[in-house]
């Protein structure tokens, strides 16, 4: 008996998908649960699995085509056994790590069997674990495209860059943009930085600037609560908890997933949520759950050596807050010209919703935490 399964609706609203990657070919045997094909929404990458068991009699659908949700894509014949017999494999050496490296790694996504061992016992460190995650770049899937002898190239708008740009364009002529910038003086907040790293209590996990900046506009949002509203034909949703938006770039396009009621997230708990969001969407892991119901959004611009921009609203919400490179610069302090850490907050804003004295107040709110980062202790 053969069996035909159809693309599934998995449940975010959408019509088709991109069929990315087979992980079987005809002649395989599947099992149960067993992932069949990797394919893109608009939305994320998501893995199908088998509903059934038996081997695959054809595979219907080629890698990079686009097909309606309820096309069969692929055939397999049910209870058949495997064919022929196979030599069992050498059992592969436990790898030896204590329950809480074993969740660190879990945390950083890293998987131990390819950790190199540095314990006395040959066990697997704190230190290894985040050795390895930190030569595993957070842009290790990002390649710098190759130039062609071509004149031209035609790329198809799909998945999530025909997202991207559906969402923009409605963005940008619908909510009238206003932006404003100002300079800040960073130096407090490197400083805070750098006693984070030395701290016991946050080992293992990735602290940056970011991190301040996240909690500055969670600090900022509870003074100036109208920015982390949502603009409907009838109403002003005023949203008294912070589903924060990180833009992060990917090999896929530009993705915001945002942390789940940061509000009430301590700076370690934020620091965290932080880390697993932005690998989670460089290694196309990110679910449509993960980039829903975002209430305002950060762009860490800086990282690529910016100092500032006016970026487009994430649809749904009233403001997006743009951090710039960190940089020594000649500041005048108390009379007199110092090197200081300086850097650039800017931030576009919903001007249907706020007027130029609310947008002005929140971003000197988030300047004032990057220049004294204990007013967080408030």
């Amino acid at each position: 008996m053969t069996e035909q399964f159809l693309l599934p609706d998995v449940g975010e609203g959408l019509t088709e998908a991109e069929i990315v990657a087979w992980r079987v070919k005809v002649g395989d045997e599947v099992a149960v649960n067993q992932v069949l094909v990797e394919i893109e929404t608009a939305k994320s990458l998501v893995e199908l699995p088998s509903p059934f068991s038996g081997t695959v009699v054809d595979v219907l659908v080629d890698e990079g085509q686009t097909v309606d949700v309820g096309t069969a894509i692929i055939t397999v014949r049910s209870g058949a056994g495997v064919i022929g017999s196979e030599v069992p494999a050498a059992a592969a050496l436990p790898v030896i790590a204590k329950p809480p490296i074993r969740k660190l790694a879990k945390d950083l996504d890293v998987d131990l069997v390819e950790v190199q061992a540095t314990g006395l016992a040959g066990e697997v460190t704190r230190d290894d674990v985040i050795r390895h995650a930190s030569q595993a770049s957070v842009f290790r899937n990002i390649q710098t495209p190759a130039w062609s002898d071509d004149r031209e190239e035609r790329v198809p708008v799909r998945g999530v860059r025909k997202a991207i740009a559906a969402a923009m364009s409605t963005s940008a002529f619908t909510a009238p943009h206003v932006s404003v910038f100002v300079d800040v003086d960073a130096t407090r907040t490197m400083e805070f930085v750098k006693r984070l790293k030395n701290s016991p209590d946050f080992a293992g996990v990735k602290v940056s600037p970011l991190l301040i900046m996240a909690k500055a506009i969670i600090w900022a949002v509870r003074r100036n609560p109208t920015v982390n509203s949502a603009w409907t034909d009838s109403e002003i949703i005023v949203r008294h908890y912070v589903n924060l938006g990180i833009a992060a770039a990917t090999p896929r396009g530009l993705l915001v997933p945002n942390v789940k009621d940061a509000q009430s997230m301590s700076l370690l708990e934020l620091a965290q949520a932080l880390e697993k969001l932005t690998l989670d969407a460089r290694d196309g892991k990110t679910t449509a759950a993960d980039m829903q119901n975002g209430t305002i959004t950060i762009t860490n611009i800086g990282v690529f050596g910016m100092d500032t921009g006016t970026p487009i609203l994430n649809p749904g919400e009233v403001a997006i807050i743009a951090l710039g490179t960190i940089k020594q610069k000649p500041w005048v302090v108390d009379g007199e010209v110092r090197p200081r850490f300086v850097t650039t907050v800017g931030g576009s804003f919903d001007h249907r919703v706020v007027d130029g004295d609310v947008v002005s107040r929140f971003v000197a709110d988030v300047a004032s935490v990057l220049e004294e980062p204990a007013l967080l202790l408030d």
